[in-house]
C-alpha cells in the first residue's frame, strides 16, 4: 500500500494517525472516488488538518474492492471512535476532492471551512488540489506578526478619530484577518469594509448566520464608515505600497453596494488625490446600475462572487432578496462595457463545478460576458450539507473533474487570468497569475 494514498483518521483528542490497509478516497456530491498519486500534491505549507465530528471516514479496502465506512479505530482495544480528517488549504490552492465522509445522524453543520481530501502518502501528507495562485499575499509565513503589532500602535496613533482602522486593528488582532494585516503591513491589498447590510442570505455567509446553524468566523462591521475615513484609510496604504490595491466588500460586512452613495463619495475623493492602484469592489452584483455610478466614479474593478452561473443553485445557495442572477449578468456588462476590470469570485465545489452542465453554461458565462479573470476559491461549507441545500444529486458519471476544469478552461480561454486574489495594476498589464 505505500504506493497508494492511505487513508488518514484522527481520535477524539485530535490525534491523527494513518490506516495502512486502507484506500483514501475523495468524495464530490456524496460520490466516493479512488484518488490516484496523479491528483496529489504535497500539503501546501501552513495549510490545517482538521476532525470531522460526528462522522464517519469513507476509504476503499482492495481486499474487498469496496468503499467502506470507519467508525472505530482498528488499532485500539477499547473500540474507541475515530473520525475523518480534511484539510483546510492554503489561500491559492483549489481542491479538487472533499475529504470522504458519511454524516451520520448529525445535521449539525460543520464550521464554516473547504474540507479538501488529504491522505497519507510515501511518508507524508498530501492534498487533492491544484495551485491557482503564486502570490505570497497571504502566506502567514511572510507575515511579521511583531511588525504588525508595531504597526497598530503606529497607526493608531496617527488616525485616533478613524473608526475604520479601529475595525481593521480587531480584524487583524482577534479574527487573523490577512487583509486587515496586510494593512497594517503596509503591503498588496488593504480591505475597506463599509456594509452592516446586505440584500442575500447566503447559506455559507461567513460573517451573518441564523441562530444555532452553525458559528460565523467573522463578526461583521457594525457601523457605516464616512466616506472621508475611507479615502484616509484608501490614500495611506496606496502611498505606501508600490503596486496597491484596496477594496470594498470583505468578509466581516454586508454587501457593499447597500451603502453604494457613500462608496461613490470615498471614491471621488481617492482620485482627486491620486491616480496610483487599484481600486476593487468584492460584490454579488445586485445593482447593475449602482455599479455602472461606481464605474464611473473611478472604480477600476469588479470581483463578481457566484457559486454556479444556473438560477436554481444560485439561488437556493443565495437566497437573493430583490434582485435576480440576470442583474448580476447585467452588471457585469455594465462594468465590462466602462472598460473595469472583471474577476469572477468563483466559490467551487467538487460535485457541482465540475458538473458537464455547469461547465458547459459557465464557459458560454465567461465568453458571452467578457470576463477578465477567474479567481477559483474554494467553497467554505459543509459538503454534504451543500448538496442537501441545493437538491442536486448528480451521476457520478457526470463529473469531469476539478482538473479538467480548470487547466482545460485556460487551456481554451488563455487570455483570461487564473488566480486567487484581486489582480495590482502590474499583474492586470502583465496577465500573469
Amino acid at each position: 500500500m505505500r504506493d497508494r494514498p492511505q487513508l488518514l483518521v484522527s481520535d477524539r483528542e485530535g490525534k491523527i494517525f494513518n490506516v495502512p490497509f486502507l484506500e483514501a478516497c475523495g468524495m464530490k456530491a456524496g460520490h466516493f472516488f479512488r484518488l490516484t498519486p496523479e491528483e496529489l500534491r504535497p500539503l501546501p505549507p501552513c495549510s490545517q488538518l482538521m476532525m470531522l465530528p460526528d462522522r464517519r471516514a469513507a476509504a476503499f479496502d482492495p481486499e474487498t474492492g469496496d468503499f467502506v465506512h470507519l467508525k472505530i479505530d482498528p488499532f485500539s482495544d477499547s473500540r474507541r471512535p475515530c473520525f475523518p480528517v480534511a484539510a483546510f488549504l492554503t489561500p491559492g490552492y483549489a481542491a479538487t476532492y472533499n475529504a470522504a465522509y458519511i454524516a451520520s445522524q448529525t445535521k449539525k453543520i460543520l464550521p464554516l471551512f473547504a474540507y479538501a481530501a488529504v491522505v497519507f502518502y510515501r511518508g507524508g501528507f498530501y492534498a487533492a488540489c491544484v495551485r491557482v495562485d503564486r502570490e505570497r499575499r497571504q502566506d502567514p509565513r511572510y507575515m511579521d506578526m511583531d511588525l504588525m503589532r508595531k504597526n497598530i500602535r503606529k497607526f493608531k496613533k496617527m488616525f485616533p478619530k478613524n473608526r475604520l482602522v479601529a475595525h481593521l486593528e480587531n480584524c487583524a488582532c482577534v479574527n487573523g484577518c490577512p487583509a486587515a494585516r496586510n494593512f497594517f503591513l503596509k503591503r498588496y491589498e488593504a480591505p475597506l469594509p463599509t456594509s452592516p447590510s446586505c440584500n442575500a442570505r447566503c447559506a455559507g455567509c461567513i460573517s451573518y448566520q441564523p441562530s444555532g446553524r452553525c458559528p460565523v468566523t467573522q463578526p461583521r462591521i457594525r457601523f457605516v464608515p464616512s466616506s472621508e475615513e475611507i479615502a484616509e484609510v484608501a490614500l495611506f496604504h496606496m502611498q505606501n505600497v508600490k503596486d496597491p490595491v484596496v477594496s470594498f466588500g470583505q468578509g466581516c460586512e454586508g454587501e457593499p453596494l447597500m451603502v453604494a452613495d457613500t462608496i461613490e463619495k470615498a471614491i471621488v475623493l481617492i482620485r482627486k488625490r491620486t491616480r496610483k492602484g487599484v481600486i476593487n469592489l468584492n460584490t454579488n452584483a445586485s445593482k447593475p446600475k449602482a455599479v455602472a455610478r461606481l464605474c464611473d466614479a473611478g472604480l477600476d474593478s469588479i470581483r463578481v462572487s457566484l457559486n454556479s452561473v444556473q438560477q436554481e443553485f444560485y439561488d437556493r445557495y443565495y437566497s437573493p432578496g430583490g434582485y435576480t442572477l440576470g442583474d448580476v449578468r447585467r452588471a457585469v456588462r455594465q462594468a465590462r462595457k466602462r472598460g473595469v476590470w472583471v474577476s469572477l469570485n468563483y466559490l467551487i465545489m467538487p460535485g457541482l463545478t465540475d458538473s458537464v452542465r455547469e461547465y458547459a453554461l459557465f464557459e458560454k458565462f465567461v465568453e458571452q460576458y467578457d470576463v477578465n479573470m477567474i479567481q477559483w476559491r474554494n467553497m467554505n461549507f459543509d459538503p454534504a450539507a451543500y448538496f442537501r441545500i441545493l437538491k442536486y444529486s448528480p451521476e457520478a458519471g457526470s463529473l469531469i473533474g476539478m482538473g479538467h476544469v480548470i487547466n482545460g478552461f485556460h487551456a481554451r480561454f488563455p487570455r483570461v487570468m487564473k488566480g486567487y486574489f484581486n489582480p495590482t495594476k502590474n499583474r492586470m498589464r502583465s496577465g500573469l497569475a
